[in-house]
């Protein structure tokens, strides 16, 4: 099965972070990546920028508006996620909490959800 992990950061824990240590977490998230892929368990993973460059787009009665930056203020805010492929739930949170980031992050595994178009049967495309 395929799952998504979003890496919601804590915004507190990493402020502590010293320049090193934050070089270090940076190193090692990129080595947990490239070690997933080599165990044939990864799809792909990329961080966000921070929530201040996010623009939220709504469209409502055929009108379209955006908004700058965060949509609400919080502790947490989504730093970015990795799509993996795992045996089961379990084995996908094991991934998740074997991840460098963890201990500075919450991160939600969450399944795919499979679809196909109600006409032609034609899945979404993939990566």
């Amino acid at each position: 099965m395929q799952y998504a992990c979003l890496v919601y950061i804590d915004t507190d824990a990493m402020t502590k972070l010293s320049t090193e240590e934050g070089t270090k977490l940076t190193d090692d998230t990129i080595a947990f990546d490239h070690d997933l892929r080599r165990r044939g368990q990864l799809i792909f993973a990329r961080p966000l920028q921070p929530p201040e460059a996010a623009v939220t787009v709504r469209v409502r009665n055929g009108r379209t508006a955006t908004t700058d930056g965060p949509f609400v203020e919080t502790k947490e805010f989504l730093g970015g996620f990795f799509l993996i492929e795992a045996r089961d739930l379990n084995e996908a949170i094991r991934v998740a909490e074997s991840s460098p980031i963890a201990p500075f992050a919450s991160i939600e595994v969450r399944p795919f959800l499979e679809q196909t178009h109600s006409q032609t049967g034609a899945p979404r495309p993939g990566i």
